[in-house]
């Protein structure tokens, strides 16, 4: 029997054996960011010490993973908030090239966790600060069971934790987020409705009034009559989504990182795709793949714009990246006749961090960053 495509999302991808419920994770079927380069979670490292540095240097700071898989990314900030934070509180050197060069006042050698965990900084009014070390909490957000591998230093749960002072990170959530597909006919945008067990599709109903609505603002119809039978994604789900993720912070900063179009580019075919054991297959939401479509990215900026009152950033990752340091520069020919072993390091994470901005690849998606109560501060400003 064919439905909604949304309800047939559901429950291919969060409902019992789903995509993302069963299995061993979704690392095994498709490579985000996350998995490509530690260079991406010692760059997102870099904007927590931002968003606390602006936050005050809170008692409790939240790093909440929303659509965490497996736990890998928090796993990854877990070790890295350890031995990559000195004194000062910021992320020092990884490498010569291509990930976090140092700061001004960091120091130059990475510090062990034992030290880090030891140490405070001291505020010029004498009173003693504990490290971000002892103050991060980390929180993974996902339907699955709890990996049984994951510390247990992070938190875990299948909903977005109210009243959060930190950071609130989304990498490529929002693309997963169940939503309607519409195709526009002679009379109008009328809903696609599909038979999960084929992928078959059918026309439906026309779309309701809040559907349409999104539509008119967020993907206008097409303006020639040869264009019937175009396809729109409704992402007023997504909206949804994402307003709902920044209204749980109380201070601090949302992240989005996802694959997305802006509304002067939207796909005419729209961008339903599956995928499944590292392969790109036909969208059949039979729970056997991944059911993935581009994000309407500035429908969901301005949807979390309208909830926390502040304004956004909205830019590729590229961008994002070089703006937190990490440039993908090759490291001197020089290093290699004086330490070929730290050339070759080098050169391999330079090479990881270019996998990251190539904008043909994942350097094309896009970060959202809005902030909740705070400014938007010189590294997360366009």
């Amino acid at each position: 029997m064919s439905i909604l495509w949304r309800d047939a999302m559901s429950r291919a991808l969060y409902g019992p054996g789903g995509f993302f419920v069963a299995g061993t994770g979704p690392a095994d079927h498709f490579r985000t960011s996350v998995h490509a380069s530690p260079a991406f979670a010692t760059a997102l490292l870099r904007l927590v010490t931002e968003v606390d540095a602006a936050l005050g240097h809170p008692s409790r700071l939240d790093v909440v993973d929303v659509g965490a898989g497996r736990g890998e990314l928090l796993h990854a900030l877990l070790a890295s908030v350890g031995v990559a934070v000195g004194v000062s509180g910021e992320p020092t050197r990884s490498g010569r090239s291509g990930l976090i060069p140092p700061r001004a006042g960091s120091p130059e050698t990475l510090t062990s966790t034992a030290s880090v965990r030891s140490l405070r900084d001291e505020p010029s009014s004498g009173t003693v600060r504990p490290s971000l070390a002892e103050r991060v909490r980390f929180t993974a957000v996902e339907y699955a069971d709890r990996p049984e591998n994951l510390p247990e230093e992070i938190n875990w749960t299948a909903a977005i934790p109210d009243e959060i002072t930190g950071v609130l990170l989304a990498t490529e959530w929002l693309d997963n987020v169940p939503l309607d597909v519409a195709v526009h006919t002679e009379d109008g945008w009328r809903y696609l409705l599909v038979d999960p067990d084929s992928g078959a599709e059918s026309v439906g109903e026309p779309v309701s009034p809040d559907d349409h609505d999104w539509l008119t603002t967020w993907w206008p119809s097409p303006e020639t009559p040869h264009s019937d039978h175009r396809r729109a994604e409704i992402g007023r789900t997504r909206d949804e989504a994402w307003a709902n993720a920044v209204q749980k912070i109380e201070q601090g900063m949302a992240v989005a990182v996802d694959y997305g179009h802006l509304r002067e580019s939207r796909p005419a075919d729209g961008t339903l795709n599956g995928y499944r054991g590292g392969r790109q297959v036909p969208p059949v939401p039979d729970g056997s793949s991944d059911v993935t479509a581009h994000v309407a990215m500035d429908s969901v900026a301005s949807a979390g714009a309208a909830v926390a009152r502040c304004a956004y950033s909205l830019v590729l990752q590229r961008e994002a990246l070089r703006a937190l340091g990490a440039d993908g520069g090759r490291p001197p020919l020089s290093l290699a006749g004086t330490d070929p072993v730290g050339y070759v390091r080098a050169l391999a994470a330079a090479s990881a961090v270019a996998e990251l901005t190539d904008p043909a690849g994942l350097g094309g998606h896009w970060w959202l960053r809005q902030p909740v109560g705070i400014p938007l501060g010189t590294v997360v400003a366009r």
